[in-house]
Protein backbone atom coordinates (compact mmCIF):
# COMPACT_ATOMS: atom_id res chain seq x y z
CA UNK A 1 0.00 0.00 0.00
CA UNK A 2 2.80 2.35 0.96
CA UNK A 3 4.62 1.49 -2.07
CA UNK A 4 1.38 2.65 -4.44
CA UNK A 5 1.04 6.04 -2.63
CA UNK A 6 4.53 6.88 -2.99
CA UNK A 7 4.34 6.68 -6.82
CA UNK A 8 0.71 8.42 -6.61
CA UNK A 9 2.40 10.80 -4.87
CA UNK A 10 5.61 10.84 -7.29
CA UNK A 11 2.78 10.99 -10.32
CA UNK A 12 0.81 14.01 -9.22
CA UNK A 13 4.48 16.29 -8.37
CA UNK A 14 5.20 15.33 -11.92
CA UNK A 15 1.89 16.68 -12.89
CA UNK A 16 1.95 19.22 -10.75
CA UNK A 17 5.53 20.64 -12.49
CA UNK A 18 4.44 20.34 -15.53
CA UNK A 19 1.49 22.11 -15.26
CA UNK A 20 3.43 24.83 -13.60
CA UNK A 21 5.95 25.07 -16.04
CA UNK A 22 3.66 25.25 -19.25
CA UNK A 23 1.73 28.74 -17.38
CA UNK A 24 5.14 29.75 -17.00
CA UNK A 25 5.78 29.22 -20.85
CA UNK A 26 2.48 30.15 -21.99
CA UNK A 27 2.98 33.86 -20.34
CA UNK A 28 6.13 34.14 -21.68
CA UNK A 29 4.74 32.89 -24.90
CA UNK A 30 2.15 36.08 -24.43
CA UNK A 31 4.42 38.62 -23.44
CA UNK A 32 6.73 38.37 -26.17
CA UNK A 33 3.96 38.07 -29.04
CA UNK A 34 4.53 40.24 -31.79
CA UNK A 35 2.19 43.61 -32.29
CA UNK A 36 1.03 43.67 -36.15
CA UNK A 37 2.31 46.92 -37.14
CA UNK A 38 1.83 47.30 -41.00
CA UNK A 39 -0.97 50.16 -40.51
CA UNK A 40 2.13 52.29 -39.23
CA UNK A 41 3.13 54.06 -42.19
CA UNK A 42 5.41 56.77 -40.99
CA UNK A 43 8.97 55.37 -40.76
CA UNK A 44 9.79 57.40 -38.08
CA UNK A 45 6.86 56.73 -36.36
CA UNK A 46 7.12 52.96 -36.73
CA UNK A 47 10.63 53.14 -35.05
CA UNK A 48 9.82 54.81 -32.61
CA UNK A 49 6.45 52.91 -31.85
CA UNK A 50 9.15 49.64 -32.09
CA UNK A 51 11.48 50.72 -29.28
CA UNK A 52 8.61 51.72 -26.92
CA UNK A 53 6.95 48.07 -27.60
CA UNK A 54 10.42 46.42 -26.76
CA UNK A 55 10.90 48.43 -24.02
CA UNK A 56 13.77 50.37 -25.57
CA UNK A 57 14.21 54.16 -24.18
CA UNK A 58 17.13 54.61 -24.93
CA UNK A 59 16.16 53.89 -28.80
CA UNK A 60 13.04 55.40 -28.55
CA UNK A 61 14.25 59.04 -26.53
CA UNK A 62 16.39 59.04 -30.14
CA UNK A 63 13.84 59.91 -32.54
CA UNK A 64 12.66 62.88 -30.66
CA UNK A 65 14.42 66.19 -30.18
CA UNK A 66 16.16 67.36 -27.27
CA UNK A 67 13.44 69.49 -26.19
CA UNK A 68 10.39 67.37 -27.17
CA UNK A 69 7.01 68.45 -25.05
CA UNK A 70 4.40 65.83 -24.08
CA UNK A 71 1.22 66.48 -23.48
CA UNK A 72 -0.73 64.01 -21.40
CA UNK A 73 -4.89 64.68 -22.29
CA UNK A 74 -3.60 67.93 -23.14
CA UNK A 75 -1.96 68.40 -20.00
CA UNK A 76 2.15 69.21 -20.22
CA UNK A 77 4.04 66.65 -18.38
CA UNK A 78 8.05 65.99 -18.41
CA UNK A 79 8.67 64.07 -21.19
CA UNK A 80 11.81 62.63 -19.87
CA UNK A 81 10.75 61.53 -17.07
CA UNK A 82 7.67 59.70 -18.20
CA UNK A 83 9.65 57.89 -20.66
CA UNK A 84 12.01 57.04 -17.89
CA UNK A 85 9.14 55.56 -15.87
CA UNK A 86 6.82 53.98 -18.89
CA UNK A 87 8.72 52.69 -21.28
CA UNK A 88 9.21 48.70 -20.56
CA UNK A 89 6.52 49.25 -18.24
CA UNK A 90 3.49 50.55 -20.30
CA UNK A 91 2.74 49.01 -23.89
CA UNK A 92 0.10 49.04 -26.49
CA UNK A 93 -1.58 45.44 -26.87
CA UNK A 94 -3.44 46.15 -30.13
CA UNK A 95 -3.37 48.86 -32.56
CA UNK A 96 -7.27 49.90 -33.62
CA UNK A 97 -6.13 52.78 -36.13
CA UNK A 98 -4.19 54.84 -37.55
CA UNK A 99 -4.94 58.62 -38.60
CA UNK A 100 -3.01 61.87 -39.84
CA UNK A 101 -0.27 60.40 -42.86
CA UNK A 102 0.73 57.71 -39.92
CA UNK A 103 1.74 60.18 -36.72
CA UNK A 104 -1.67 59.62 -34.63
CA UNK A 105 -2.01 55.98 -32.80
CA UNK A 106 -5.05 54.56 -31.35
CA UNK A 107 -5.28 51.38 -29.32
CA UNK A 108 -5.82 49.21 -26.32
CA UNK A 109 -2.86 49.92 -24.27
CA UNK A 110 -1.71 48.03 -20.99
CA UNK A 111 -0.13 49.69 -18.16
CA UNK A 112 0.71 48.10 -14.67
CA UNK A 113 -0.85 50.96 -12.40
CA UNK A 114 -3.74 52.18 -14.35
CA UNK A 115 -5.00 48.11 -16.15
CA UNK A 116 -5.96 48.19 -19.35
CA UNK A 117 -7.27 50.90 -21.62
CA UNK A 118 -7.64 52.63 -25.02
CA UNK A 119 -5.36 55.12 -25.61
CA UNK A 120 -3.90 57.30 -28.89
CA UNK A 121 0.24 58.31 -29.29
CA UNK A 122 0.44 61.11 -31.42
CA UNK A 123 3.15 62.45 -32.86
CA UNK A 124 4.70 65.53 -34.16
CA UNK A 125 7.58 65.88 -36.36
CA UNK A 126 9.79 68.69 -37.63
CA UNK A 127 12.05 69.52 -40.58
CA UNK A 128 14.67 67.16 -40.02
CA UNK A 129 12.28 64.11 -39.31
CA UNK A 130 12.33 64.20 -35.48
CA UNK A 131 9.82 64.22 -33.24
CA UNK A 132 9.33 67.22 -31.05
CA UNK A 133 5.67 66.31 -29.52
CA UNK A 134 3.71 63.45 -28.17
CA UNK A 135 0.47 63.67 -26.92
CA UNK A 136 -0.98 60.59 -25.10
CA UNK A 137 -4.34 60.09 -23.40
CA UNK A 138 -7.31 57.90 -23.54
CA UNK A 139 -9.09 57.78 -26.76
CA UNK A 140 -13.10 57.17 -27.33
Amino acid sequence: MKRNSMIALIALLCLAQQACGQQTKDRTQQKQKTMETSKLTNKTVKAAFDAWQKGDSQTFLSFFTTDAKLYDDGNPRNFQAFVKDACGQERFTSIDKVENNGLDIYGNFHTESWGDFKTYFKFRIVAGGKINRLDIGQAN
